[in-house]
């Protein structure tokens, strides 16, 4: 099992939720998906937690791409 840190991020507007994890904690990194969404507090959605979670499972190690340099903000979010 590897170590190394995956991300998911998403971009809302002047939001950001990056989220963190290794491959021993994905069932964690879900269940915070989850949670964020029924946080009414949050502008995190349901179909934000699905997409997210489905990248999530989806993700297999020789898909993985290394980033050594900063990524550029592309404006992109996902809409209601």
């Amino acid at each position: 099992m590897s170590k190394d840190v995956n991300v998911l991020a998403l971009s809302k507007g002047e939001e950001r939720f990056i989220f963190l994890y290794t491959d021993a904690n994905k069932s964690e990194t879900l269940r915070t998906l989850g949670r964020f969404a029924a946080d009414p507090t949050l502008n995190f959605s349901w179909y934000d937690a699905a997409v997210l979670s489905q990248r999530l499972r989806q993700e297999q190690p020789d898909q993985r791409r290394r980033v050594d340099h900063p990524v550029a903000d592309s404006g992109n979010a996902w809409e209601e």
